[in-house]
């Protein structure tokens, strides 16, 4: 009895994370024009799954007490391939996908090594690279535009069935294929020992350093796919894209119930995050509040659950450590 409620207290900020997007969910149908269909569940879906691919990653690197402040810009990156190579013939679609995937990786895993070998704090380390990997996404794409297959783009934005959409499916699948035998196995345990009890983890002989380097690939890749839907969903690609992800993506870790300081979480609280700072745009679009009070209202409901979450941090000695 004790360990299941020991359990749910360890989870209750990522239950209460769903409960919120619950309830903003029931507002959001309400006020939809179309109400609750297939159609409007699939739009919403899609206006999620981009920024919980990239929350997801950004929560791996947080489990690790880092910070991944070049997500946003791999998701750019990522996205300007995918305009460029994710067209064609099947085998060329295949080719494109695998390349887009393998670059989000080469990302992370340049961060990795920059962080653990270079022995720069995450926070600092990844701000250079992020203006490298915007530099390369320019590079590819100077202006919005090139192309990608609208075939893929309909099988993955839709819905299956007409039951459940799309990119929900695609969302839960690449997190099971990516994620969770990771997490249930040593480097899984290892990145959560690296964020809550570091010296142990060292004393106890758990790879700490290719634990942080694992980390940072699955962000790039969690942040490839990112860019991979939005390519799906704009057929297009943009240098500029990833400019609101970095941040958004810092706020769905928070609101998801993932401490800063690291050590606790779960990807099913991230999704509940990302889906809330959604859910919310879309609910004060829907209801007619005034384009102009809307990023102010959305902000500050944001920098309010933040700060809450950031509060936490002032329990640690040196704060820059949380970072590192």
């Amino acid at each position: 009895m004790n360990a299941i409620r020991n359990g749910f207290a360890s989870h209750a900020p990522a239950w209460g994370a769903w409960v919120v997007l619950l309830l903003l969910l029931v507002g959001y149908f309400a006020v939809h024009p179309r109400g609750l269909t297939i159609d409007s569940a699939s739009i919403w879906s899609n206006q999620v799954t981009a920024l919980a691919f990239v929350a997801i990653g950004q929560a791996i690197v947080v489990f690790t007490r880092g910070l991944d402040l070049s997500i946003g810009a791999i998701l750019a990156l990522t996205n300007c391939l995918a305009s460029t190579l994710v067209s064609g013939t099947p085998l060329e679609i295949a080719f494109g996908v695998a390349a887009v995937i393998g670059a989000g990786a080469a990302c992370g895993l340049i961060n990795g090594f920059v962080v653990v070998f270079g022995r720069i704090q995450a926070i600092i380390a990844t701000i250079a690279t992020g203006a490298v990997f915007t530099g390369i996404a320019l590079l590819i794409r100077p202006i919005p535009g090139g192309s990608v297959d609208e075939g893929l783009s309909d099988i993955l934005t839709y819905d299956i069935f007409h039951l459940v959409p799309s990119s929900l499916v695609l969302l839960a699948i690449v997190t099971m294929i990516v994620w969770s035998p990771i997490r249930c196995g040593l480097l899984g345990r290892t990145i959560i020992a690296a964020g809550s009890h570091v010296q142990s983890a060292y004393m106890s002989g758990l790879p700490v350093h290719r634990a942080r380097i694992v980390a940072f690939v699955l962000a790039g890749i969690f942040a490839s796919f990112g860019g991979l839907f939005l390519g799906l969903q704009t057929l297009s690609g943009d240098a500029n894209s990833g400019i609101p992800y970095t941040l958004n993506s810092i706020a769905a870790v928070v609101l998801g119930g993932v401490p800063l300081s690291g050590g606790a979480g779960s990807v099913l609280g991230v999704f509940a995050g990302a889906a809330i700072i959604r859910t919310l745009g879309g609910l004060l679009f829907f209801t007619g509040i005034s384009p102009l009070a809307q990023p102010f209202i959305q902000g500050a409901i944001l920098g309010i659950a933040v700060a809450a979450s950031a509060l936490r941090l002032l329990r640690t000695r040196n704060q820059l450590e949380v970072f590192r």
